[in-house]
Protein backbone atom coordinates (compact mmCIF):
# COMPACT_ATOMS: atom_id res chain seq x y z
CA UNK A 1 0.00 0.00 0.00
CA UNK A 2 1.36 3.28 -1.13
CA UNK A 3 1.19 6.20 1.69
CA UNK A 4 -1.40 8.37 -0.19
CA UNK A 5 -3.71 4.76 0.09
CA UNK A 6 -3.43 5.30 3.81
CA UNK A 7 -6.50 6.10 5.23
CA UNK A 8 -7.16 9.44 7.50
CA UNK A 9 -9.88 9.46 9.76
CA UNK A 10 -11.06 13.61 10.85
CA UNK A 11 -13.26 14.01 13.17
CA UNK A 12 -15.80 16.87 13.12
CA UNK A 13 -18.92 18.40 14.43
CA UNK A 14 -21.26 20.35 13.06
CA UNK A 15 -23.54 23.25 14.80
CA UNK A 16 -26.33 25.44 13.67
CA UNK A 17 -25.68 29.04 15.06
CA UNK A 18 -27.49 32.45 15.34
CA UNK A 19 -30.78 29.73 16.83
CA UNK A 20 -31.59 28.37 19.36
CA UNK A 21 -33.60 25.46 17.27
CA UNK A 22 -31.77 22.47 15.54
CA UNK A 23 -32.13 23.18 11.52
CA UNK A 24 -32.60 26.88 11.93
CA UNK A 25 -29.51 29.57 11.97
CA UNK A 26 -26.64 29.38 9.79
CA UNK A 27 -25.01 25.41 10.03
CA UNK A 28 -21.32 25.22 10.36
CA UNK A 29 -18.81 22.18 10.24
CA UNK A 30 -15.72 22.35 12.42
CA UNK A 31 -12.82 20.27 12.80
CA UNK A 32 -11.37 21.08 15.99
CA UNK A 33 -7.85 19.19 15.06
CA UNK A 34 -6.98 20.28 11.14
CA UNK A 35 -2.93 19.87 12.28
CA UNK A 36 -1.39 18.48 8.81
CA UNK A 37 -3.95 19.69 6.55
CA UNK A 38 -2.58 21.63 3.55
CA UNK A 39 -4.43 24.79 2.05
CA UNK A 40 -5.63 22.85 -0.65
CA UNK A 41 -6.93 20.00 1.88
CA UNK A 42 -9.11 22.23 3.84
CA UNK A 43 -10.51 23.96 0.73
CA UNK A 44 -11.58 20.27 -0.86
CA UNK A 45 -12.62 19.39 2.84
CA UNK A 46 -14.87 22.92 2.98
CA UNK A 47 -15.86 21.85 -0.68
CA UNK A 48 -17.28 18.20 0.59
CA UNK A 49 -18.90 19.41 3.63
CA UNK A 50 -20.79 22.21 1.06
CA UNK A 51 -21.72 24.64 3.78
CA UNK A 52 -21.34 28.45 4.37
CA UNK A 53 -18.44 27.92 6.09
CA UNK A 54 -16.25 25.24 7.08
CA UNK A 55 -13.55 25.74 10.16
CA UNK A 56 -10.03 24.55 10.65
CA UNK A 57 -8.34 24.85 14.06
CA UNK A 58 -5.09 25.20 14.59
CA UNK A 59 -2.16 25.62 16.75
CA UNK A 60 -1.57 29.86 17.31
CA UNK A 61 1.62 30.63 16.10
CA UNK A 62 1.37 33.48 19.22
CA UNK A 63 1.08 31.61 22.72
CA UNK A 64 -0.75 34.76 23.78
CA UNK A 65 -3.89 33.70 21.60
CA UNK A 66 -5.27 30.09 22.32
CA UNK A 67 -6.19 28.78 18.65
CA UNK A 68 -5.89 29.56 14.95
CA UNK A 69 -9.03 29.07 13.20
CA UNK A 70 -9.06 29.00 9.48
CA UNK A 71 -12.30 29.67 7.67
CA UNK A 72 -13.48 28.29 4.01
CA UNK A 73 -16.60 28.40 1.94
CA UNK A 74 -16.96 26.03 -0.46
CA UNK A 75 -14.54 28.43 -3.12
CA UNK A 76 -12.70 30.38 -1.04
CA UNK A 77 -10.64 31.13 2.83
CA UNK A 78 -11.89 34.11 4.05
CA UNK A 79 -9.79 36.68 6.87
CA UNK A 80 -13.12 36.38 9.09
CA UNK A 81 -16.62 35.79 9.53
CA UNK A 82 -19.19 35.86 12.17
CA UNK A 83 -21.09 32.71 12.43
CA UNK A 84 -17.63 30.36 12.08
CA UNK A 85 -16.13 32.43 14.70
CA UNK A 86 -19.11 32.25 17.39
CA UNK A 87 -19.73 28.78 16.21
CA UNK A 88 -15.99 27.45 16.47
CA UNK A 89 -15.64 28.98 19.77
CA UNK A 90 -19.00 26.81 21.09
CA UNK A 91 -17.46 23.84 19.80
CA UNK A 92 -13.79 24.34 21.53
CA UNK A 93 -15.91 25.51 24.61
CA UNK A 94 -17.83 22.30 24.95
CA UNK A 95 -14.67 20.02 24.15
CA UNK A 96 -12.96 21.73 27.38
CA UNK A 97 -11.65 24.81 26.26
CA UNK A 98 -13.44 27.37 29.00
CA UNK A 99 -13.82 26.37 32.53
CA UNK A 100 -17.91 25.75 31.69
CA UNK A 101 -18.98 26.57 35.42
CA UNK A 102 -17.63 29.95 34.93
CA UNK A 103 -20.51 32.45 34.08
CA UNK A 104 -17.85 34.26 31.60
CA UNK A 105 -14.69 33.05 29.82
CA UNK A 106 -12.83 34.38 26.78
CA UNK A 107 -10.87 32.97 23.64
CA UNK A 108 -8.62 34.55 21.81
CA UNK A 109 -8.70 32.88 17.81
CA UNK A 110 -5.90 34.21 15.33
CA UNK A 111 -8.27 35.02 12.34
CA UNK A 112 -6.56 36.26 9.13
CA UNK A 113 -7.61 39.89 10.28
CA UNK A 114 -5.73 39.57 13.16
CA UNK A 115 -6.06 38.04 16.88
CA UNK A 116 -10.16 38.36 17.76
CA UNK A 117 -11.37 37.95 21.12
CA UNK A 118 -14.61 35.92 21.42
CA UNK A 119 -16.78 35.65 25.27
CA UNK A 120 -18.43 32.56 26.36
CA UNK A 121 -21.20 33.41 28.19
CA UNK A 122 -22.18 29.46 30.29
CA UNK A 123 -25.23 29.10 32.14
CA UNK A 124 -25.88 25.69 34.15
CA UNK A 125 -22.61 24.02 32.71
CA UNK A 126 -23.78 24.80 29.24
CA UNK A 127 -23.06 27.39 26.91
CA UNK A 128 -25.73 29.95 26.61
CA UNK A 129 -24.18 31.67 24.18
CA UNK A 130 -20.93 33.25 22.57
CA UNK A 131 -19.94 37.15 20.98
CA UNK A 132 -17.20 37.90 18.95
CA UNK A 133 -15.50 41.52 19.20
CA UNK A 134 -14.61 42.48 14.96
CA UNK A 135 -12.70 45.18 13.58
CA UNK A 136 -14.03 48.78 13.98
CA UNK A 137 -16.21 49.48 10.65
CA UNK A 138 -15.01 50.99 7.64
CA UNK A 139 -17.25 52.88 5.45
CA UNK A 140 -16.13 52.86 1.58
CA UNK A 141 -17.66 53.87 -1.77
CA UNK A 142 -21.42 54.72 -2.16
CA UNK A 143 -22.68 53.66 -5.02
CA UNK A 144 -24.50 56.64 -7.32
CA UNK A 145 -25.91 53.31 -9.58
CA UNK A 146 -28.93 53.15 -7.61
CA UNK A 147 -31.44 51.89 -10.48
CA UNK A 148 -28.47 49.35 -11.17
CA UNK A 149 -28.10 48.30 -8.11
CA UNK A 150 -31.69 47.56 -7.60
CA UNK A 151 -31.96 45.67 -10.53
CA UNK A 152 -29.13 43.20 -9.32
CA UNK A 153 -31.34 42.18 -6.71
CA UNK A 154 -34.51 42.26 -9.25
CA UNK A 155 -36.10 45.18 -7.93
CA UNK A 156 -36.85 48.86 -8.70
CA UNK A 157 -34.92 52.15 -7.45
CA UNK A 158 -37.86 53.00 -5.61
CA UNK A 159 -37.87 50.02 -3.58
CA UNK A 160 -34.47 51.46 -2.23
CA UNK A 161 -34.81 53.36 0.82
CA UNK A 162 -33.35 56.72 0.56
CA UNK A 163 -30.35 56.15 2.81
CA UNK A 164 -26.57 55.57 0.95
CA UNK A 165 -26.19 51.98 -1.13
CA UNK A 166 -22.32 51.97 0.41
CA UNK A 167 -19.59 49.59 1.16
CA UNK A 168 -18.90 48.32 5.02
CA UNK A 169 -16.31 46.45 6.62
CA UNK A 170 -15.80 44.99 9.74
CA UNK A 171 -13.30 42.81 8.41
CA UNK A 172 -14.98 41.58 5.17
CA UNK A 173 -16.77 44.24 2.93
CA UNK A 174 -20.24 43.91 2.12
CA UNK A 175 -22.10 46.25 -0.43
CA UNK A 176 -25.47 47.06 2.24
CA UNK A 177 -28.60 48.23 0.33
CA UNK A 178 -31.19 49.54 1.98
CA UNK A 179 -35.06 48.35 1.00
CA UNK A 180 -38.00 50.69 2.00
CA UNK A 181 -40.08 47.39 3.30
CA UNK A 182 -39.84 43.64 3.78
CA UNK A 183 -41.76 42.96 1.03
CA UNK A 184 -38.96 44.35 -1.34
CA UNK A 185 -36.52 41.88 0.99
CA UNK A 186 -38.54 39.18 0.52
CA UNK A 187 -39.16 39.77 -3.61
CA UNK A 188 -34.65 40.15 -3.90
CA UNK A 189 -32.51 37.66 -6.63
CA UNK A 190 -29.45 38.40 -6.75
CA UNK A 191 -28.49 38.08 -10.41
CA UNK A 192 -25.21 36.16 -10.05
CA UNK A 193 -23.69 36.80 -13.29
CA UNK A 194 -25.11 40.55 -13.90
CA UNK A 195 -23.80 41.47 -10.11
CA UNK A 196 -19.98 39.77 -10.94
CA UNK A 197 -19.82 41.79 -14.14
CA UNK A 198 -21.04 45.06 -12.23
CA UNK A 199 -18.96 44.60 -8.81
CA UNK A 200 -16.19 42.28 -10.35
CA UNK A 201 -13.86 45.82 -9.95
CA UNK A 202 -15.94 46.97 -6.59
CA UNK A 203 -14.39 46.66 -3.49
CA UNK A 204 -17.21 44.72 -2.04
CA UNK A 205 -18.72 41.86 -4.19
CA UNK A 206 -21.34 40.56 -1.12
CA UNK A 207 -23.99 42.04 -1.19
CA UNK A 208 -26.42 42.68 1.77
CA UNK A 209 -30.09 43.73 1.18
CA UNK A 210 -32.01 45.18 4.68
CA UNK A 211 -35.29 46.50 5.75
CA UNK A 212 -35.88 47.95 9.02
CA UNK A 213 -39.98 46.00 9.14
CA UNK A 214 -39.16 42.83 11.02
CA UNK A 215 -40.97 39.62 12.11
CA UNK A 216 -39.49 38.76 15.40
CA UNK A 217 -39.15 40.93 18.92
CA UNK A 218 -35.98 42.82 19.85
CA UNK A 219 -34.96 42.92 15.68
CA UNK A 220 -34.32 46.49 14.38
CA UNK A 221 -33.34 44.71 10.88
CA UNK A 222 -34.04 42.34 8.13
CA UNK A 223 -31.74 41.43 6.18
CA UNK A 224 -30.70 39.05 3.37
CA UNK A 225 -27.13 38.31 1.95
CA UNK A 226 -25.69 36.72 -1.50
CA UNK A 227 -21.95 35.61 -2.06
CA UNK A 228 -22.31 33.98 -5.38
CA UNK A 229 -18.57 34.62 -5.85
CA UNK A 230 -18.18 32.64 -2.33
CA UNK A 231 -20.33 29.99 -4.06
CA UNK A 232 -23.06 31.18 -1.40
CA UNK A 233 -26.22 31.43 -3.38
CA UNK A 234 -28.23 32.90 -0.45
CA UNK A 235 -26.87 32.91 3.48
CA UNK A 236 -29.01 32.16 6.39
CA UNK A 237 -27.02 34.38 8.98
CA UNK A 238 -23.76 36.33 8.60
CA UNK A 239 -22.20 37.57 11.45
CA UNK A 240 -19.33 38.97 9.25
CA UNK A 241 -22.52 41.66 7.72
CA UNK A 242 -23.99 42.19 10.93
CA UNK A 243 -21.21 44.14 12.57
CA UNK A 244 -21.04 46.08 9.48
CA UNK A 245 -24.61 46.80 9.25
CA UNK A 246 -24.75 47.73 12.63
CA UNK A 247 -22.31 50.73 12.59
CA UNK A 248 -24.71 51.20 9.61
CA UNK A 249 -27.66 51.71 10.90
CA UNK A 250 -26.01 53.98 13.98
CA UNK A 251 -24.41 56.37 11.38
CA UNK A 252 -27.64 56.48 9.37
CA UNK A 253 -29.64 57.00 12.06
CA UNK A 254 -31.70 54.25 11.57
CA UNK A 255 -30.79 52.93 15.25
CA UNK A 256 -29.96 55.84 18.14
CA UNK A 257 -26.31 55.41 19.78
CA UNK A 258 -28.43 54.46 23.31
CA UNK A 259 -29.77 51.66 21.36
CA UNK A 260 -26.77 50.34 19.91
CA UNK A 261 -25.29 50.47 23.37
CA UNK A 262 -27.35 48.03 24.59
CA UNK A 263 -27.71 45.73 22.17
CA UNK A 264 -30.56 44.70 19.40
CA UNK A 265 -31.13 41.72 17.22
CA UNK A 266 -31.03 41.33 13.08
CA UNK A 267 -33.12 38.59 11.57
CA UNK A 268 -31.73 36.89 8.49
CA UNK A 269 -32.68 33.20 7.04
CA UNK A 270 -36.39 33.69 7.86
CA UNK A 271 -37.18 33.62 3.20
CA UNK A 272 -34.85 30.16 3.61
CA UNK A 273 -37.13 28.64 5.99
CA UNK A 274 -33.95 28.70 8.15
CA UNK A 275 -34.87 31.52 10.92
CA UNK A 276 -31.80 33.24 12.61
CA UNK A 277 -31.03 35.96 15.20
CA UNK A 278 -27.73 37.43 15.81
CA UNK A 279 -27.12 39.79 18.35
CA UNK A 280 -24.92 42.93 17.51
CA UNK A 281 -23.94 45.44 20.32
CA UNK A 282 -21.72 48.62 19.22
CA UNK A 283 -20.01 50.73 21.99
CA UNK A 284 -20.73 54.03 20.43
CA UNK A 285 -20.04 57.43 21.75
CA UNK A 286 -23.07 60.09 21.69
CA UNK A 287 -22.32 61.00 17.97
CA UNK A 288 -22.89 57.40 17.26
CA UNK A 289 -18.65 56.93 16.52
CA UNK A 290 -18.24 53.19 17.25
CA UNK A 291 -15.08 52.45 19.43
CA UNK A 292 -16.49 48.44 19.26
CA UNK A 293 -17.80 46.42 17.00
CA UNK A 294 -19.27 42.98 18.75
CA UNK A 295 -21.66 40.11 17.42
CA UNK A 296 -22.97 36.85 18.77
CA UNK A 297 -25.66 34.82 19.54
CA UNK A 298 -26.16 30.86 20.57
CA UNK A 299 -25.46 27.77 18.86
CA UNK A 300 -27.43 23.98 18.59
CA UNK A 301 -25.20 21.42 18.44
CA UNK A 302 -26.54 18.85 15.44
CA UNK A 303 -23.82 16.06 14.58
CA UNK A 304 -20.72 14.74 15.01
CA UNK A 305 -18.58 12.65 12.30
CA UNK A 306 -15.21 11.71 10.99
CA UNK A 307 -14.44 12.25 7.16
CA UNK A 308 -12.59 9.42 6.54
CA UNK A 309 -10.56 9.82 3.25
CA UNK A 310 -7.56 8.37 1.34
CA UNK A 311 -4.32 10.67 2.37
CA UNK A 312 -3.44 11.03 -1.26
CA UNK A 313 -7.82 12.27 -1.76
CA UNK A 314 -6.54 15.54 0.56
CA UNK A 315 -3.32 16.21 -1.99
Amino acid sequence: MTNGDERVELRFATVDVFTERAFGGNPLAVFPDARGLSDAAMQRIAREMNLSETTFVLPPADAANDFCVRIFTPAAELPMAGHPTVGTAHVLATRGAVDLSRPRSELRFELGVGPVPVAIECRDGAVARATMQQPLALFGTVREDRSGIAALLGLAADDLAPSPVQAVSCGVPFLIVPLRSSGAAARARLDAAASERALRDFEAQEVLCFSTECATPGALAHARVFAPRLGIVEDPATGGAAGPLGAYLVRYGLVAPAVARAGFAVEQGIEMGRPSRIEVRLDVDDAGAPRGVFVGGACVPVTEGVLAVRRGDLT
